[in-house]
C-alpha cells in the first residue's frame, strides 16, 4: 500500500470520480440485502437524499484517491442540532483490511468538526460485521443491545461525541479552514 499517493477531495456525488464508490456500494448493498429494506433495491437507499444534502454548510461529500483512482469514500449531511449523520462509508473490495475505512472515518469527524459539529450519529445494516467492529473499534457507542442477534434490529445505530475534535478547530478556525478541502 502506497498511502503516500492517497489523497482527500471533497466533492460532490455527481462528480464522476464517485461513480466507483455509488456503484459499488450498490453492488454489495444488493448483494447482502436484495429487496430486504426495499423492493427498489439499494439504489432507491442511494437515491434518497439529493446531493445537495451532502453539500457544505451542513455536509460534505469525501473521495479518497490513489494515484487517480477512488478506493474509498464517505458523506455526512446534517441530523439534528450539533450533530452530523454518517453515510456511504465504503472502500474499494480489493483494498480492504489495510485501515482505509478508518483514514477515511478520522477525516469525516475532523471535517464534521471544522463545520460545527459536536457529535456524529450513524447506522450501518445488520448484515455487516466488519463495520460495526470498525465503530465499535474507533470509539463510536452502539444505540443498541450488541449481545443479541443484530437482526432484530435490521438497522444499528451508533453514535460518537466528537467534541474534543471541535474545542482545538475554535482556538485556530482560520488555519483550519484553509486545509479543509486540501490533501493530507
Amino acid at each position: 500500500m502506497n498511502d503516500m499517493s492517497d489523497t482527500f477531495l471533497y466533492t460532490s456525488p455527481l462528480d464522476p470520480r464517485a461513480k466507483p464508490l455509488i456503484d459499488e456500494l450498490i453492488y454489495e448493498y444488493d448483494s447482502r440485502y436484495g429487496t430486504y429494506f426495499n423492493a427498489e433495491g439499494a439504489a432507491a437507499e442511494l437515491n434518497r437524499y439529493p446531493p445537495e444534502a451532502f453539500a457544505p454548510p451542513d455536509g460534505n461529500f469525501l473521495l479518497l484517491i490513489r494515484d487517480g483512482e477512488t478506493i474509498g469514500g464517505g458523506a455526512f449531511k446534517h441530523y439534528a442540532e450539533r450533530t452530523a449523520e454518517f453515510k456511504r462509508i465504503w472502500t474499494r473490495s480489493d483494498l480492504r483490511r489495510q485501515g482505509l475505512a478508518r483514514k477515511v472515518l478520522v477525516e469525516l469527524e475532523v471535517q464534521a468538526a471544522r463545520q460545527g459539529y459536536a457529535r456524529i450519529y450513524l447506522t450501518t445494516g445488520f448484515r455487516q460485521p466488519e463495520a460495526v467492529g470498525l465503530y465499535l473499534n474507533y470509539g463510536y457507542t452502539a444505540l443498541f443491545d450488541t449481545s443479541v442477534d443484530p437482526e432484530i434490529y435490521k438497522s444499528l445505530p451508533f453514535e460518537k461525541d466528537i467534541t474534543h475534535l471541535a474545542e482545538p478547530l475554535l482556538e485556530d478556525a482560520e488555519p483550519r479552514l484553509r486545509v479543509a478541502g486540501g490533501s493530507h
